[in-house]
């Protein structure tokens, strides 16, 4: 069954493939793509957000970025899930695109996933950016089972900046120092961002903010300064918290600037980024007075190690608790991935609730490292661990909630989210489809 269906994907993604190709040879979009191993999705809202107050922009929508994604974004269309006619509707639908005479996007902002090796040097061969964002590539990226090891994932991204056109521009994160050995010596246009030398675009008094709520000064986003060729801007964003985050911000700078906007007028546009998407370190309110920092949507070492630290920094009069599930498709990086957490865990955090049995090497380095016997409690799913937590949550409690989407740990939020009425709108996984299984 499982070879049928494969299969059919093959043969709709293929056909949803020419179909984008005849829309984008009629409509002549600009188009940016992103890529890295962390930040894509929140460097795409962001950029998004830039450009959308310039040009007629469409984003990838969720998490489209795969052979699937791509074209559905751009031909404006959702997907169909496990419904056979569905697909076909899209396939029509498609077709009808090629021939609309309506405003098409002027900018196309898509995020680019590489599950397997090939799966960007295959896209590059007929979508063809116009600017192209990578954002970071950590020493045990996420999905690197399914690769023989990092240099084959670090090659497997490096190849969307190496399609970007001849004319076009290449973004990206100078910190990483893969990326500025790999990148820094094509030959396209380049603009790059970071915290550090030799940044075009620099971050810097990256501070938390704090609002005062019942007595309880709880954190409520950034404000940092960026500093472009001598000019220094100040920035607040609300709703976001982390240095990863600002990475963000800046990729989605560094696009405006390559898009010839004037950079204080984008300043201002960042500060109406109030939110992370959900499921990507997502300030929420929780109840009795506590904070949610929700980082469900997926979960890998750098991404976790990013989270862990976040929660590290914030001044909270309350205990800082970390709920975290397995880190997935790790292959023979599991056991020391987990352990890391486990020591940043307990360097950062009061208290550890656990969700399935790879993670139950963070307890174990946890324990090792000084944290509590009490102060640990592990669960077989999310639901459990939710409610354990909502019977010993206090007013002032941080709560990070992390875990890869297969263990479906937004369940864990929605029992100590102080509006689960808004579930749907808030958190990641809503679709009727992901609350079926």
């Amino acid at each position: 069954m499982s070879a049928v269906k494969d299969i059919f994907k093959q043969i709709i993604s293929a056909i949803l493939i020419k179909e984008s190709i005849l829309v984008l040879k009629k409509n002549r979009p600009k188009i940016i793509a992103i890529t890295g191993s962390v930040g894509k999705t929140s460097t795409k809202d962001a950029i998004f957000t830039v450009l959308a107050g310039h040009f007629r922009t469409r984003k990838s929508q969720k998490s489209y970025n795969s052979e699937m994604g791509i074209p559905l974004t751009i031909l404006g269309l959702k997907s169909a899930w496990l419904n056979p006619l569905g697909w076909l509707k899209i396939i029509v639908l498609g077709a009808l695109e090629g021939l609309k005479h309506d405003l098409y996007p002027e900018r196309l902002v898509l995020e680019v996933g590489a599950d397997r090796p090939g799966d960007i040097r295959k896209m590059t061969k007929w979508l063809k950016p116009d600017i192209g964002v990578l954002t970071r590539l950590p020493n045990i990226p996420a999905h690197i089972e399914f690769f023989s090891d990092r240099e084959a994932v670090v090659r497997e991204k490096i190849a969307l900046a190496q399609g970007v056109r001849k004319d076009g521009y290449i973004i990206y994160n100078s910190d990483d120092t893969t990326l500025h050995d790999k990148i820094s010596i094509l030959p396209h246009a380049k603009i790059t961002y970071g915290f550090n030398e030799p940044a075009d675009l620099r971050a810097s008094n990256a501070q938390i903010l704090y609002e005062n709520k019942d007595g309880l000064d709880l954190p409520i986003g950034l404000s940092f300064k960026v500093d472009y060729r001598g000019q220094i801007i100040p920035i607040r964003v609300r709703g976001v918290l982390g240095k990863h985050q600002i990475y963000s911000v800046l990729g989605a700078i560094a696009v405006a600037i390559a898009e010839g906007l004037n950079i204080v007028v984008v300043a201002e546009t960042i500060q109406n980024l109030h939110e992370t998407p959900p499921g990507r370190l997502r300030l929420l309110a929780g109840v009795k007075n506590s904070v949610i920092l929700d980082d469900t949507y997926n979960s890998s070492p750098a991404a976790l190690e990013a989270a862990l630290l976040t929660v590290g920094g914030i001044k909270s009069t309350g205990r800082k608790i970390a709920v975290l599930g397995d880190m997935l498709e790790l292959g023979e990086h599991t056991i020391e991935a987990h352990r890391a957490a486990g020591e940043l865990v307990a360097k950062n955090c009061d208290m550890l609730l656990t969700v399935g049995l790879r993670s139950k090497f963070i307890e174990e380095k946890a324990r090792e490292i000084g944290l509590a016997e009490e102060a640990i409690k592990h669960f077989d799913n999310s639901s459990e661990a939710g409610e354990a937590l909502d019977k010993i949550i206090e007013a002032g409690d941080v709560v990070l909630i992390k875990g890869s989407q297969g263990m479906r740990m937004e369940k864990a939020v929605v029992e100590i989210m102080a509006e689960p009425l808004r579930a749907e709108e808030l958190l990641c996984r809503q679709e009727e489809e992901w609350l079926k299984r």
